[in-house]
């Protein structure tokens, strides 16, 4: 499966994983890049595309930018082959960016051409991560077009939950299964009762959750240096990002958080939580009140 960072066909299809949400500026990108990340430090071949046509951010936090030469827009139009678009990650063996076009628009390409890629991609790799852009729009529909598994990706804020709640919905109607990661969560607010629990969430979107990712200075950091978080080290953040990659790499029952995370500290209930006034704590309530 592997020789040297070429692409060679993979024994099994791989699988497909839309990283979405809705809502932009909750962390999409980054959970794609650490979350593929890890999978590749566990041997996995893995493809992280950027389906956000127009702007493109996950070149940046890989450190590629300089080594663009051909994005998604020309793969799905057959201008160049998957080895010529995939570029191989610095650091990470296993690891393959397929970026996004800066120069197209998001109706350059349809769902239709993303599938006819992605049957090709499922041959050449383990794992293909799309990083959605935000909205519900035509790219999130390229996005989602191919995908076998969805990861919403959510923050404790009601805005965040409200789209998330949108999103599922829509990702049902296409018999796609979604799981949940909360980001950015502040143990010390949920215990306040300043910030939703993951169990306030869970109640609203009522999908299995995958995984809780602190609030992590290191974000900063690690996206200016162009570094998956998973590689730094006493990270909170890349060590929740390798405990997901891990419940998504055939081990569900490995405990959302370890014993030592600060995430351990946020399983408050939610009656705990002081809601805004007007708005009860439970359940879909919150959405119902929050326009």
């Amino acid at each position: 499966m592997r020789q040297g960072g070429s692409l060679l066909r993979c024994t099994l299809e791989g699988r497909i994983i839309v990283v979405t949400s809705g809502k932009g500026g909750v962390g999409k990108t980054t959970a794609t890049l650490n979350i593929g990340a890890a999978l590749a430090l566990e041997r996995k071949r893995v493809a992280v595309i950027d389906m956000d046509i127009g702007l493109r951010n996950l070149d940046v936090v890989m450190g590629l930018e300089n080594r663009i030469v051909f994005t998604v827009v020309d793969a799905v139009k057959g201008k160049c082959k998957i080895k010529q678009a995939a570029i191989k990650d610095r650091r990470i063996e296993d690891l393959f960016l397929i970026p996004a076009s800066q120069s197209d628009n998001k109706d350059v390409i349809d769902p239709e051409g993303v599938v006819r890629l992605c049957k090709q991609l499922r041959r050449e790799f383990d794992y293909v991560l799309m990083d959605c852009p935000a909205g519900i729009e035509r790219g999130f529909q390229n996005a989602v077009a191919p995908a076998d598994e969805a990861v919403v990706i959510c923050t404790p804020e009601v805005s965040s939950v409200r789209d998330a709640d949108r999103v599922i919905g829509l990702l049902y109607s296409r018999s796609i299964t979604p799981k949940l990661v909360v980001n950015r969560i502040v143990p010390e607010m949920v215990a306040k009762g300043d910030m939703l629990s993951h169990e306030d969430i869970m109640e609203v979107l009522s999908i299995e959750l995958l995984g809780l990712v602190p609030m992590d200075d290191r974000v900063v950091v690690s996206t200016n240096n162009g570094v998956p978080l998973v590689l730094e080290k006493g990270s909170n953040a890349g060590e929740a990002f390798k405990r997901i990659a891990m419940r998504l790499n055939g081990d569900p029952d490995l405990p959302i958080h370890s014993s030592g995370s600060p995430c351990g500290s946020t399983a408050i209930p939610t009656s705990r939580y002081r809601f805004p006034k007007g708005r009860r704590a439970s359940g879909r309530s919150l959405l119902q009140n929050s326009g």
